[in-house]
């Protein structure tokens, strides 16, 4: 396969030792040979986006030894350090914001190198937080930085995680974590939303729904929010009928979403559209349907301060006592207690 080389940097906005350089918070990715590229390049072009809105950002990749690293699809990025070279740099003239470690196949043979993993931790504690994409979390866990602490990783590395590690607490369910100023999160894509949280948390909300239009992202979606969404849990319906009633439910969670009137709009008879609703999602309209409302409910308590009953009837629940029951059944927790663990924003009842 033929090598591509990408050189992923942004300079600061102004030269070494001029005013904007040391003012511009430093991002610090921690790349290794066989690491994902969209771990990388997806946080990465956020972070960028959220430079030019806000008067500027230093973004570094450093990997362990010089030269071009590899990523497991063939291409490769040029580092702008090395880990010597960053170690190397004024702590005073150049703190880091924000330390990222990427993920990826080769990250568990980057956890064997003990100089890269020494250099991860020692810069960490440099570092106002640390974050992980992915199967980054190895990394964070090899540098003695998840004990203790609560983290995800992809759905498909979590019970190896919790193995590897287990005075780490992993939640498989949400799509990124934050405990404190250290950031987790789930696979790939989730590293921009992980990263779009981290830059409504400095700069605003307006920020990061700025830089989410101008990347066409389809929704920030809050770090509560499951790997896989009600959408992504059932089965694709071959029928497009059944495909467009299944996107306008979640459009219009506060709908009439019973069967009679889902059935109508899809024009089959009740009996017909229950049995090739199970048929072709795998569950029933009813259980769709509430999983759906709690999704919405989810990003709700998370990203608003909304009371309970208006969260309640804005997802379709109608009464608090409804929406109670059915984030027990699902969730096995209360939407009060969902907010209090998940919500930035101040609770009210």
């Amino acid at each position: 396969m033929a090598e591509i080389v990408i050189c992923v940097s942004l300079p600061p906005t102004a030269g070494p030792g001029q005013a904007g350089e040391v003012s511009s918070p430093r991002i610090v990715f921690a790349v290794f040979p066989d690491f994902q590229i969209l771990d990388l390049t997806g946080p990465h072009e956020v972070f960028t986006h959220a430079g030019r809105l806000t008067g500027g950002v230093v973004i570094d990749t450093v990997a362990a030894a010089p030269g071009p690293v590899p990523a497991s699809s063939g291409l490769a990025v040029s580092p702008t350090r090395t880990i010597d070279e960053f170690d190397g740099l004024d702590e005073a003239d150049a703190p880091v914001d924000t330390l990222v470690a990427v993920g990826g196949e080769g990250v568990h043979q980057a956890c064997e190198d003990r100089r890269f993993v020494d250099w991860f931790a020692r810069t960490a504690r440099r570092s106002r937080r640390t974050a992980s994409v992915c199967s980054g979390a190895f990394l964070l866990g090899a540098a003695g930085l998840l004990d203790g602490r609560r983290a995800v990783t992809h759905w498909s590395h979590c019970a190896r995680l919790a193995e590897r590690h287990p005075l780490v607490t992993v939640d498989p369910d949400p799509i990124f974590v934050r405990d404190g100023e250290l950031w987790t999160s789930a696979g790939i894509t989730a590293g921009m939303d992980l990263a779009l949280a981290m830059t409504e948390a400095d700069h605003g909300p307006e920020v990061s729904r700025t830089i989410a239009r101008r990347l066409v992202m389809f929704v920030q979606r809050p770090g509560g929010q499951a790997q896989f969404s009600a959408q992504l849990a059932a089965q694709r319906p071959e029928r497009a009928p059944l495909r467009e009633i299944l996107a306008w439910i979640a459009d219009h969670p506060d709908a009439d979403l019973g069967v009679p009137a889902l059935a109508a709009r899809a024009a089959m008879s009740e009996r017909n559209f229950t049995r090739v609703f199970r048929a072709e999602t795998g569950r029933t309209p009813a259980a769709y349907v509430e999983s759906v409302r709690v999704e919405a409910a989810r990003r709700l308590l998370e990203t608003t301060s909304a009371k309970l009953g208006a969260v309640a009837h804005s997802c379709g629940f109608g009464t608090v006592a409804t929406l109670h029951r059915s984030f027990k059944r699902a969730l096995h927790v209360t939407p009060g207690d969902y907010r209090r663990r998940f919500s930035a924003h101040p609770v009210q009842v």
